[in-house]
C-alpha cells in the first residue's frame, strides 16, 4: 500500500477510536478521503468500458428471447439495460446495498467511518462499507488476475465514478452481481426463479432478488426459504424507511409468498439456435425472423400430432414462412428436441427425404410457363405402360378424362408424367435447382420420369422455400432467418400470370371446411391452396398449405425411415398443416392474387380446353396468362371428309404422348371419348340428415360407414373435426353413435371429400 493509502487508513482508525467525536469529524474525513482517493486513483489503471461476458440470445422478430445459451464461463448472464429492468428492483437494490448511492462519489465516507468504528469496537468485522460502485469494481475484475484490497477498490471506484454515470454503474451492478450458483445478473435470476423477464418483476419479487447478492447461498429461496423471506422483508423495510414504497405496499408485500421456483431458461426454436451455437456461446445476440407466438403454436401442434399416433409415428417437423418476404416465422426441427429416442436433436427440416407428389405443382407450372400446357386443357388419366416403367396412381385406379386443374388437385400420376414428357427432364431438373432444391445432385436422366412423382430426395425447408416462390407469384428468394441479414438476391422463375392460374388450379378447402367452399361470409376463412405428398413405402408424409400471405410446410414420419400405414400426406400431414395455417394471425394484405394485367380472356374449346379452332362448335371463355403463347390450338375437331359441312371429333388412343393439340397417332373411333370417371365419392351410410335413436346398449349404437368407393382406395374419416380412422378395401370402419348433432367427413388419399350431417336423439 502507498503512503497516501496508509494515511487514509490511519485517519479512519482514529475516527473509530473517538466514536463520540464521529459526527463532528465525519465531514472532515469525507473531504480528506475524497482528496486522497482522487490522487490515488490517478495512479491506477481502469478498463472502460467494462466488458460483460454475456450469454448469447436468440431473439424473435419483436425482441423476445427464444433461446439463451451459457456464456464461455458456463454462466447464465443475460445483459439488460435499465429500461428493461423493473424499477422496483433498482430501488430495492439501492435500499439493500447503498442508501446514499445517488450522493456519494464512489466511496461513502460516512459508511466507512461508521463501519470502522463498529468493527473496532467489536474487534472483528461486523459491518462493511462497500458501495455499489466498489462492488462493481470487485465483481467486474477491472484489472484481470488481480485481487483488490479495500483501498484499491475504493480508489478504482472513485476513478470509475469519474468515467461513468450513476445509471451506468447501476446497470453494471445489476448485470454482474451474483444471484446464486452460475446465475449472474438480475435477468438470469429473474428467469430462473420467477420464469419472467426482469422488467416484469413485482415489488416482493424484486425485493427477494435484491437480497441475494449479499450472500446468494445463505439466502437462496430454493434451499433456505425462511432466511430468504426474512432477508426479503428486511429489504422491503429499508425501502419503506427510505420512502421508496408506501406503508400499505410494505404490509401487503411482507405477507406475500416467495413464489420462487427453479425454471428453465428460454429454449424455443432450439434447432435454429444450434445452427449458430458458436455465435451464441460467444455472447452474440441474434435477432431472428421468427415470431414467438407462432413458434410456440407450431411446437405445440407438432408434439400433439405425434402423440396422437402412438408408436406408429414418432416425429414431425414444420416451417412457417412469410410469403412476400420469405422470412421464416417458425421452425420446428422435430416434435421433441430433448427426446433422444426419436433423435430429436436432428433438424429434420434439413434432412433429405422423398417428397412423393409434392413436386407435381412445379411440373405443371414450368409446362405452363413454357406454353406446353394450358391451365384448362383436358388430360387423360389411364393405363400408361412404357416398358419397365409403369406408373400407377396411389389408389391404383384411373380417373379418365379430366381438366389439368383437377388432375393436379387429385394428384394423379399419369397426367403429371404426361406433362413432364412435354417439358423434358433436364428443364424440370434445372428449374427445381433454381428454386433452391440443392439435394438434386445427380444428373436429370438418373431420376427419370419419376422425378415429378417424388423419385428423389429434398429438404423440407428448401421445398417450402420453393412453395414460397409460387406464393410470391414466381419470384424466388432465399429464406431469411435473421432480421439483420444482408441483402438477398431474388430471381423471377415464373411469370406472375402462370402462378395466378396455379392458385386457381390448386385451391381446395382444408379438412373441416369443405362445406364452406364458395361461401362468402364476413367470417369465412381465407382461400388457400394445398398439396400433399406420400413417399413410396409410406415412409414420409408431406403437406404444404399456402396463399399470398403465408406458406406452411409439414413433414411427418420416422427419422429411421420406418414405414407406417398411417404415413399418408392427406391424413397424417395435412391436418397438422391446416391447424397451423389457420392459427396464424390475420393480415390486412390480400390472400389471393390480383390478376389484373397478368391474365386475359381466351375462347377455348369446351371439350379440349385448348384455344378453339374454327371447327370447335362448343366454346367457353377462360383466362390465360398473358405470357403464354397461344400456338397450341384444339386439334380434336376437324372437317368430316365424308360429309361436307360436318365436323368430326377425334381422340388419341393412348395416354402416352397425350396432346389434344396434336392428334397424330392412333385415334379412337370418331366422336368417342376415353372413359370418363363415373364414380364420385359419396357417403352412403349414414345418409345425409339421417336421424338415429340412442339406445345405450353396449352392443348396439354402432353403424358401419359406407361410401360409393368401398372396396377401392383407402378412405379417411373425420367426426366433428377429429380423425376417426381409416377404411379400405378389406377393412370397414365401425362408428359408435353418441347423442347430439354431428358432422362426418370422408376424404380420399387425393383429397376428394364428401360431408354429411346426422343426429342421434336420446329416447
Amino acid at each position: 500500500m502507498t503512503r497516501i493509502g496508509k494515511d487514509i487508513a490511519r485517519q479512519f482508525y482514529q475516527a473509530a477510536l473517538f466514536e463520540a467525536r464521529l459526527r463532528r469529524v465525519a465531514l472532515g474525513a469525507a473531504a480528506a478521503c475524497a482528496v486522497a482517493a482522487v490522487v490515488f486513483a490517478c495512479s491506477l489503471e481502469l478498463i472502460w468500458p467494462i466488458p460483460v461476458p454475456r450469454s448469447g440470445e436468440l431473439l424473435d422478430r419483436n425482441g423476445k428471447t427464444l433461446f439463451a445459451s451459457l456464456n464461455q464461463r458456463d454462466e447464465w448472464l443475460m445483459e439488460r439495460g435499465l429500461d428493461r429492468i423493473s424499477p422496483y428492483l433498482v430501488q430495492a437494490t439501492i435500499a439493500a446495498e447503498d442508501q446514499r448511492f445517488e450522493s456519494h462519489f464512489g466511496v461513502d465516507p460516512i459508511a466507512v467511518a461508521r463501519a470502522a468504528a463498529s468493527n473496532i469496537a467489536h474487534q472483528r468485522v461486523v459491518s462493511g462499507a462497500s458501495t455499489l460502485t466498489m462492488q462493481v469494481v470487485k465483481i467486474a475484475g477491472l484489472r484481470a488476475g488481480v485481487t483488490y484490497n479495500k483501498a484499491e477498490q475504493a480508489m478504482l471506484a472513485v476513478k470509475l465514478q469519474t468515467r461513468a454515470g450513476k445509471d451506468d454503474i447501476l446497470r453494471l451492478y445489476l448485470n454482474l452481481a451474483p444471484y446464486g450458483g452460475n446465475l449472474i445478473g438480475c435477468e438470469a435470476a429473474s428467469r430462473r426463479y420467477f420464469n419472467k423477464p426482469a422488467a416484469e418483476l413485482t415489488l416482493p419479487e424484486a425485493a427477494l432478488l435484491a437480497s441475494l447478492p449479499k450472500a446468494p447461498a445463505l439466502y437462496s429461496p430454493l434451499d433456505h426459504p425462511a432466511r430468504a423471506r426474512e432477508r426479503r422483508n428486511y429489504v422491503l423495510q429499508r425501502m419503506r424507511d427510505e420512502g421508496m414504497i408506501t406503508d400499505a405496499q410494505y404490509r401487503s408485500s411482507i405477507e406475500s409468498r416467495l413464489g420462487a421456483g427453479r425454471y428453465s431458461f428460454p429454449n424455443q426454436a432450439p434447432h435454429l439456435a444450434m445452427r449458430d451455437l458458436d455465435r451464441l456461446r460467444g455472447g452474440e445476440t441474434i435477432v431472428s425472423t421468427l415470431d414467438a407466438s407462432i413458434q410456440t403454436r407450431a411446437e405445440q401442434l407438432a408434439k400433439q400430432c405425434v402423440k396422437s399416433y402412438g408408436a406408429d409415428v414418432e416425429n414431425a417437423a414444420a416451417i412457417v414462412i412469410d410469403a412476400s418476404s420469405a422470412e421464416v416465422l417458425a421452425l420446428v426441427g422435430s416434435a421433441d428436441f430433448w427426446n433422444n429416442a426419436i433423435d430429436g436433436q436432428v433438424d429434420v427440416t434439413q434432412s433429405p427425404r422423398s417428397p412423393g407428389s409434392a413436386l407435381k405443382p412445379f411440373t405443371y407450372a414450368l409446362a405452363m410457363a413454357e406454353s406446353k400446357l394450358y391451365p384448362h386443357e383436358t388430360l387423360l388419366d389411364d393405363d400408361w405402360d412404357r416398358g419397365r416403367y409403369h406408373p400407377e396412381n396411389f389408389n391404383q385406379r384411373y380417373e379418365g378424362v379430366l381438366g389439368a386443374g383437377e388432375a393436379l388437385r387429385l394428384s394423379l400420376n399419369i397426367p403429371a408424367v404426361t406433362v413432364l414428357q412435354r417439358t423434358g427432364l433436364q428443364p424440370l431438373h434445372a428449374f427445381l435447382r433454381r428454386a433452391g432444391l440443392s439435394t438434386l445432385t445427380r444428373d436429370a436422366e438418373s431420376y427419370g420420369l419419376g422425378l415429378t412423382l417424388g423419385g428423389c430426395e429434398v429438404r423440407l425447408d428448401e421445398l417450402a422455400g420453393a412453395y414460397a416462390m409460387l406464393a410470391n407469384l414466381g419470384e424466388w428468394r432465399p429464406l431469411r432467418f435473421e432480421r439483420n441479414a444482408g441483402p438477398r438476391v431474388s430471381n423471377r422463375l415464373l411469370p406472375r400470370g402462370v402462378c395466378a392460374e396455379l392458385f386457381d388450379m390448386m385451391e381446395q378447402p382444408l379438412p373441416g371446411e369443405e362445406n364452406l367452399r364458395g361461401v362468402k361470409t364476413i367470417n369465412a376463412p381465407e382461400r388457400v391452396c394445398w398439396k400433399t405428398g406420400t413417399s413410396a413405402g409410406r415412409r414420409d408424409a408431406w403437406s404444404f398449405v399456402f396463399n399470398r400471405q403465408y406458406v406452411v410446410g409439414v413433414w411427418v414420419g420416422n427419422n429411421s425411415g420406418r414405414s407406417s400405414r398411417r404415413l399418408v400426406g392427406a391424413s397424417a400431414a395435412l391436418p397438422l398443416a391446416a391447424k397451423l395455417f389457420r392459427s396464424l394471425p390475420d393480415r390486412s394484405t390480400p390472400a389471393w392474387p390480383d390478376d389484373a394485367g397478368d391474365l386475359h380472356p381466351v375462347k377455348v374449346c369446351a371439350i379440349s380446353g385448348l384455344p378453339a379452332s374454327p371447327w370447335c362448335r362448343q366454346t367457353r371463355i377462360e383466362t390465360m396468362p398473358r405470357s403464354v403463347y397461344l400456338h397450341r390450338v384444339c386439334d380434336m375437331h376437324a372437317p368430316d371428309p365424308a360429309r361436307e359441312g360436318e365436323v368430326i371429333e377425334r381422340w388419341p388412343g393412348s395416354a402416352q404422348n397425350w396432346d389434344l393439340a396434336h392428334i397424330n397417332a392412333p385415334i379412337v373411333a370418331q366422336n368417342t371419348a376415353p372413359t370418363h370417371r363415373t364414380r364420385e365419392l359419396e357417403i352412403l351410410e349414414p345418409a345425409s340428415n339421417a336421424q338415429f335413436v340412442y339406445s345405450g346398449d353396449a352392443k348396439g349404437d354402432r353403424i358401419q360407414l359406407r361410401t360409393t368407393l368401398d372396396g377401392g382406395p383407402e378412405l379417411h374419416w373425420y367426426l366433428d373435426g377429429k380423425h376417426l380412422g381409416e377404411s379400405g378395401r378389406s377393412q370397414p370402419l365401425i362408428m359408435r353413435l353418441e347423442p347430439g348433432d354431428h358432422r362426418l367427413a370422408c376424404m380420399t388419399i387425393e383429397g376428394e371429400t364428401n360431408v354429411v350431417r346426422f343426429s342421434v336423439a336420446t329416447q
